[in-house]
């Protein structure tokens, strides 16, 4: 069911034209809401009980149904979703990010609400895990198949590997680079949010740059200003680039359930601050991270460094110390 309500559709407007989301989030946020507003419905009674929520209808949500709506609510909402919907600490998070945004554009820029139930909503609590990424000769190797590689579209699949390793790009970046932001060293990225950032170009990212340029052909019109183009020369689309990471993936003997074109961001970033002795700050930059919290988690240690750390404990060394005057 494709409808909507006034507010919510107020509120997209608003967030996509003055917060400047992208078409991606604001079709996720439609559908957390909808979602959302659908059960509640549901939850208070006004469809029957074992009606589908995708077949209750949203169009009559007003701004007095709105007004009631209580934080006891939003959470059962959120337990819905972990236990029917078997949604992960991941995907509640997203739901709750979109519930908040929602009440506070009704509270504070719609005037709808007096109050704001969502302001003391909790996000569910997120397991940290350590990123996935590919070390140093398995980057390497990655590389030298696409390098070799006889497809028809090698250099150009070479120069995406490279940009991703090199880079840090995100895989919507990378799929709306245009050839106007190259410039010589440095290259400008629109990320999340809209945001656009500057990044430098090593020797590795030029060379292969200049190599796929020499190839690239004619784009069809519209498509003139896409750095890289499909096999019908149109911008290249997100699902072609994870296939061609995918395929040499394969290639290179990699697990292709591990690892992914977000791993290899994951492996620029980890592999830019343990050889490149980039701080967090620069390495904040260059990803296009907002909080450098979220950069924190690539200055994991590796399970050399981890060894050597607990080999060299001074006591480890009275030990053997101690061992070696028993032995004499």
């Amino acid at each position: 069911m494709q409808d909507s309500c006034y507010h919510l559709d107020e509120f997209l407007f608003y967030f996509g034209g003055i917060k400047a989301r992208s078409k991606r989030t604001i079709d996720e946020y439609r559908y957390d809401l909808s979602l959302f507003l659908r059960y509640l419905k549901r939850l208070r009674g006004q469809v029957p009980a074992q009606t589908p929520l995708s077949e209750v209808s949203i169009e009559d949500v007003d701004a007095e149904f709105l007004q009631a709506i209580k934080l006891s609510e939003i959470y059962r909402f959120i337990s819905y979703l972990a236990q029917e919907r078997e949604n992960g600490p991941a995907a509640r998070a997203r739901r709750v990010a979109a519930i908040r945004a929602f009440f506070d554009y009704l509270h504070q820029k719609a005037g709808v609400l007096s109050t704001n139930p969502a302001a003391e909503l909790e996000s569910p609590k997120q397991p940290k895990r350590l990123p996935q990424y590919l070390e140093l000769d398995e980057s390497l190797a990655l590389l030298d198949v696409a390098a070799r590689s006889k497809d028809p579209n090698a250099t150009r699949d070479f120069c995406i590997l490279t940009l991703f390793l090199n880079c840090g790009l995100r895989l919507s970046e990378l799929c709306t680079l245009r050839l106007s932001a190259i410039q010589e060293d440095t290259m400008r990225v629109i990320g999340k949010g809209n945001k656009e950032r500057s990044i430098y170009l090593n020797a590795s990212s030029k060379k292969a740059l200049q190599q796929y340029l020499k190839e690239r052909g004619t784009a069809k019109a519209g498509h003139e200003d896409f750095l890289f183009l499909s096999r019908n020369r149109t911008g290249i689309s997100q699902r072609a680039v994870q296939n061609v990471v995918k395929k040499y993936l394969e290639l290179a003997g990699l697990d292709t359930e591990r690892y992914s074109t977000h791993k290899l961001r994951h492996t620029a970033a980890t592999l830019m601050y343990r050889y490149g002795n980039a701080d967090l700050r620069s390495l904040q930059q260059i990803l296009g991270h907002e909080s450098v919290a979220t950069t924190e988690i690539y200055t994991h240690l590796n399970d050399e460094q981890l060894a050597r750390a607990v080999e060299n404990n001074p006591l480890n060394q009275i030990r053997k110390s101690l061992a070696e005057d028993t032995e004499e």
